[in-house]
């Protein structure tokens, strides 16, 4: 754990919620057990954005997501001053951070615990008409517009999906569970964390910094080698079948199908498909690539045919192209 002012351990923990699910509560009852600033919306309207903005500004910031994405006096975006601000805190003392797209802003902070908080519909109702003395259909119309608000939030600072689960180490259904007990969940989670710090979305080149040892890897064809020297030879990074891709599920939700591209090259983001094989197979590969470009549409994949793995090899000094030892390639 980084240590901030004393020596202390910093981490941050982000609460993402659904309304009325009991977020809020949770993330406050975290904040004082632990005894840790809380950072919410309404604080950083109140506390720092009045440095950069106008009573007009302070009062669209409170009504439209848009309004972040404007230039403020400062020349920054509304966006670009609160992640400048929200990291520098981080860098002094633990936060825990409510809303504020913070899942995605710390996403690659090796010392954050990202979590969402979640309900039934019917329990988010019963406490949205207890609290407001509403009746039902109002209740119900309340939480669609505030979850909308959520979602769009998120996707337009960001372009993220808010309820996509790979944003966050851990989702709780406060259906079946008090608030302390959802609060002291999330402080175990952190206490085993601290013991393995990593970031939730780690890139490839962190994972591996040492350089490959091609000797080392069991290829499955010889042009996948072919290709690794020749990325070697530029000194692109690369790594071999990093990931594998579900495609398919049977019908009880089963992984049924998935699919592992050959290589990855972390500084380009992007993963590379060879195909090398006799036709027949690579309309099958094709097909592959377009399923997972329409699951994963934020994962960039290419794909080198056999011809155009012939012009690499002879632009790069590679005399002739070995043939594959396996031409069923999966």
């Amino acid at each position: 754990m980084p240590r901030g002012k004393g020596g202390l351990e910093v981490f941050v923990i982000t609460i993402s919620r659904q309304t009325a699910s009991l977020g809020d509560e949770i993330a406050v009852e975290i904040a004082d057990k632990l005894g840790v600033k809380l950072i919410t919306r309404n604080y950083v309207i109140d506390n720092w954005l009045p440095e950069i903005a106008d009573e007009h500004d302070l009062h669209m910031l409170r009504e439209t997501s848009k309004y972040y994405l404007k230039t403020a006096q400062n020349g920054e975006t509304f966006k670009e001053y609160i992640i400048k601000r929200l990291k520098k805190e981080a860098e002094k003392q633990s936060l825990v951070i409510l809303g504020l797209g913070s899942q995605v802003i710390f996403k690659d902070y090796a010392h954050a615990v990202h979590i969402k908080v979640i309900c039934s519909d019917n329990r988010r109702v019963n406490r949205i008409m207890k609290k407001y003395n509403i009746n039902k259909e109002q209740a119900v119309r309340t939480l669609d517009l505030s979850d909308r608000k959520h979602r769009r939030y998120v996707h337009r600072l960001f372009d993220k999906d808010w309820e996509n689960i790979s944003l966050y180490h851990m989702s709780i259904n406060t259906d079946g569970l008090e608030i302390s007990e959802a609060a002291n969940l999330i402080i175990h989670l952190l206490e085993m964390k601290k013991e393995n710090p990593q970031p939730l979305f780690k890139k490839y080149d962190e994972i591996k910094e040492e350089k490959i040892n091609i000797e080392d890897i069991d290829f499955v064809h010889e042009s996948e080698k072919d290709f690794a020297e020749i990325l070697d030879m530029y000194n692109i990074k690369w790594e071999y079948e990093p990931s594998e891709f579900p495609l398919e599920w049977d019908a009880e939700g089963n992984i049924a199908l998935g699919f592992r591209p050959d290589f990855y090259l972390p500084e380009f983001d992007t993963f590379i498909e060879l195909t090398t094989m006799k036709q027949k197979y690579v309309t099958e590969k094709n097909k592959k690539v377009k399923l997972l470009q329409e699951l994963y549409p934020d994962v960039s994949i290419n794909i080198v045919y056999k011809k155009d793995y012939h012009k690499l090899l002879k632009r790069f000094g590679v005399d002739e192209l070995r043939e594959d030892k396996d031409d069923n390639d999966e």
